[in-house]
């Protein structure tokens, strides 16, 4: 038999570990294959590399379910001969509607591994398989579950990564799995299922990680609560220093208020800045919310350790709209608490009913009404109507487009201390949209209309257009046209780049103007203290300082008050 282990990946920077797996743990069998395509290639292509197998088996989730069913009909077309085979958490629940599509024959639900390896070795005769839900010929649907637990010391000397060009690797994001199950039981999450925690080999750990951190770049820790384990952890984390090269990049997922003080210490004390980084859910800050959905976090604790480790660990923080009892009050006020951290990224989610999990079982009891395809996003509820929804949808999408990119740092930082973050860019959401889609827009869009929804809306604040301006100089490659401010005489800019960079490259461009506060203090603490100053920023072609932009001087014999 010739099967195709594949998936469609939501970018091409991305990769499916599960495939590799299944691979190494199968790859004595013969005309097993394994191949990658994305979710924006042309489906008809991808049908056509994948006709020509006997079975082609695609790894399933919520973000690929509609793209890899709509492959799945194109193979069909071409070669109804070919079998299709479904496996991952979108199928593994609630599968009936699946196995129905005439272009489905087979879903693995449940882990795989035991399930595949016993697809492979019995077919084609496998109407006896447990956890195999298959259709006969007749339309005849079988399903017999028996759930097993995959021994993972079987993944002890397996290599999932040795397969893909080394030199392929640079360019993506990699994945490492420690540990499967989580200890928490989160109702709107699928770990919640499975609250029994199993750790792989620290052998396939260190080895399947070593060799990552030798030809990738950014790699990405597949477990739920990595610091469950306070030896564990630093395990792991020594291991990185010992061998991480220049560029590495890892990224955790952490529950932050039962981080152990020992890690604490270890990250402030061994760490270097930027080779973390932390994804922390915090979803809500009321203490109601959380409880209503069996989630525990206390916020103070969570808050404190990002404040602790913030000048270390680049820190990523998630928040969930629709949770039950959270009305639009209370989503406005957690809102701006957790903006307040400046988190470099604040994910605003909306609520999914995923398959297989108790908040959509359970839907009723809170007025739940949510999109029958996927992402399962909620609609409505008792304690958010669809216009509200639509309002938080509007800050959203001026989060991506101003702090998520980041585009308006200094801007949004100074706007939390002088107006409501959430009502500010509720209004910017609302301005943008009337004059561009959300992904349809150039950067010079996105400040223009920055810059007139300040001028509109905030016409006694002097300061914000001069941020915008600032914001928008500091994001370009090359010398820009300033939006709004004045350039400084010939003779003073020339005076400032003599004295600054009296061997500047020829290649330089420079561009200064006044503002009317400190810029060093702005950066450094988020202190706002106006004044007169002027500003001389440095153009060559690249980004080159650490304000995330071309480098910025300030130097201080040449910043008058």
């Amino acid at each position: 038999m010739k099967l195709l282990l594949t998936t469609l990946n939501a970018k091409y920077i991305h990769t499916n570990l599960a495939i590799r797996l299944l691979y190494e743990l199968n790859r004595d069998w013969p005309g097993l294959a394994w191949k990658e395509f994305t979710i924006n290639q042309d489906r008809d292509e991808i049908a056509r590399q994948c006709a020509a197998y006997e079975v082609v088996a695609f790894s399933c989730y919520i973000w690929n379910i509609t793209q890899t069913l709509e492959t799945a009909r194109k193979i069909k077309a071409l070669n109804p001969q070919t079998q299709i085979l479904l496996g991952g958490p979108e199928v593994s629940y609630d599968w009936q509607d699946v196995i129905a599509r005439p272009e489905v024959d087979y879903i693995i639900t449940g882990e795989g591994e035991t399930p595949f390896r016993e697809f492979l070795y019995a077919w084609p005769e496998v109407g006896h398989l447990a956890n195999l839900v298959q259709k006969t010929p007749d339309g005849e649907v079988r399903y017999f579950s028996n759930p097993v637990i995959f021994e993972l010391s079987q993944y002890r000397d397996i290599r999932p990564w040795q397969n893909d060009p080394p030199e392929s690797l640079a360019g993506k994001v990699l994945y490492v799995e420690t540990s499967r199950g989580c200890p928490y039981k989160c109702e709107f999450c699928l770990a919640s299922l499975d609250n029994k925690v199993r750790y792989l080999p620290d052998e396939h750990i260190k080895s399947s990680l070593l060799y990552l951190m030798q030809h990738g770049k950014v790699i990405k820790f597949l477990d739920r609560t990595f610091n469950m384990k306070r030896d564990f952890t630093l395990d792991i984390f020594r291991f990185i220093l010992a061998h991480h090269r220049p560029g590495n990049i890892f990224q955790f997922e952490i529950t932050a208020d039962i981080l152990h003080p020992d890690i604490i210490r270890f990250i402030q004390e061994e760490v270097p800045p930027g080779l973390f980084r932390f994804e922390i859910g915090i979803q809500s800050i009321n203490a109601q919310v959380n409880l209503e959905v069996s989630r525990k976090q206390n916020f103070d604790k969570t808050k404190g350790i990002i404040q602790a480790l913030q000048h270390k660990v680049e820190m990523h923080l998630d928040l969930i709209v629709g949770l039950p009892l959270e009305t639009l009050a209370d989503i406005r006020h957690g809102f701006a608490e957790v903006f307040r951290l400046f988190a470099p990224e604040l994910q605003l989610g909306f609520l999914k009913f995923l398959k297989g999990t108790p908040v959509r079982e359970k839907y009723e009891q809170h007025g739940f009404e949510f999109d029958p395809e996927p992402p399962y996003e909620i609609i409505r509820s008792n304690y958010l109507s669809p216009a509200e929804l639509d309002r938080i949808r509007l800050v959203e999408h001026a989060l991506e487009i101003y702090w998520n990119k980041p585009r308006a740092i200094r801007t949004l930082k100074y706007v939390t201390e002088r107006y409501h973050i959430f009502d500010f860019l509720e209004g910017l959401g609302e301005w943008f949209a009337q004059a561009h889609p959300f992904h349809q827009y150039t950067q010079a869009n996105a400040y223009e209309r920055l810059l007139s929804y300040a001028q509109q809306q905030f016409p006694e604040d002097p300061f914000l257009p001069q941020l915008i301006e600032l914001d928008y100089c500091t994001q370009q490659k090359s010398r820009p046209k300033p939006l709004l401010l004045a350039e400084l005489d010939p003779a003073a800019k020339s005076e400032l780049i003599a004295s600054l960079y009296p061997d500047a490259s020829p290649k330089a461009r420079f561009l200064a103007f006044s503002i009317g506060f400190d810029p060093h203090l702005l950066d450094q603490g988020n202190r706002f203290v106006p004044g007169e100053f002027q500003v001389l920023l440095r153009y060559e072609g690249q980004r080159v300082c650490e304000w995330k932009g071309v480098e910025v001087v300030f130097p201080s014999a040449l910043i008058t008050v």
